[in-house]
């Protein structure tokens, strides 16, 4: 019999070897317990309507469904569980999809463990919080409310915390990928070095210059016009 004490969580992966390695992760952090592992759409449909878990953890890629597609049903539908996104899917659209449907957190796979922990130690408090706000009364204070938002949703107000424009999985490949290269890069260097336009990298190397992270100097070069190029500051 499952202990009603424990945080039930459904794990939604169509690899076994990977679901099989988040269910161990989950037997290392009190206060959770897998009850069910799916690796299709169907199978994902029927225990959660079966099962009701608290808490999913969902990835996106699957052969017959889309996460992000399956995380709308499950809002649409009215169905009480937490999301956590645990997925290889690195795109800025994906996400946002996410943060707009109301996931706890999101995770990039590989998943290290002590991540993996972080977020489910966090999404614990925040749990053990609503359940005893609700014990004392129905309603709630705007001070607990912002208590639970501000402490617990620090995924949604660090995504919200940066311009228009600037993303903030980006902004951490553009700071990595500058890092490494200690003579500087131009924009057109970050952006074919990370995958981007060389408009984009320079809005955020731009970004990171009015934040003090980077310096911009210029390159004259033998020919042509002069090119900024972009060092990190120590």
């Amino acid at each position: 019999m499952v202990n009603n004490s424990l945080i039930e969580v459904l794990i939604v992966e169509d690899d076994n070897r990977i679901a099989e390695i988040h269910q161990r992760f989950i037997e290392r952090i009190e206060g959770f317990s897998v009850i069910g592992i799916a690796t299709n759409y169907q199978e994902a449909v029927d225990l959660i309507e079966i099962l009701k878990p608290q808490l999913v953890l969902l990835d996106v890629y699957f052969p017959d469904m889309n996460g992000l597609d399956f995380l709308k049903w499950i809002k649409k539908n009215s169905i009480m569980a937490d999301i956590i996104m645990i997925t290889a899917s690195k795109e800025i659209d994906s996400v946002n999809q996410a943060l707009n449907n109301g996931v706890f957190d999101f995770i990039i796979k590989p998943v290290i463990f002590d991540r993996f922990k972080k977020s489910l130690i966090r999404y614990a408090n925040f749990s053990n919080k609503v359940k005893s706000l609700q014990s004392k009364s129905a309603y709630i204070t705007q001070d607990e409310i912002d208590g639970l938002i501000g402490k617990n949703n620090s995924m949604i107000e660090e995504h919200s915390m940066y311009p228009k424009g600037i993303d903030r999985l980006t902004l951490d490949k553009v700071l990595l990928a500058i890092k490494e290269v200690q003579s500087g890069m131009t924009a057109e260097n970050i952006g074919l070095e990370i995958g981007v336009s060389r408009t984009t990298a320079r809005r955020y190397l731009e970004y990171l210059v009015s934040e003090g992270k980077v310096s911009a100097d210029l390159s004259y070069g033998t020919i042509g016009r002069p090119e900024r190029v972009y060092l990190i500051k120590n």
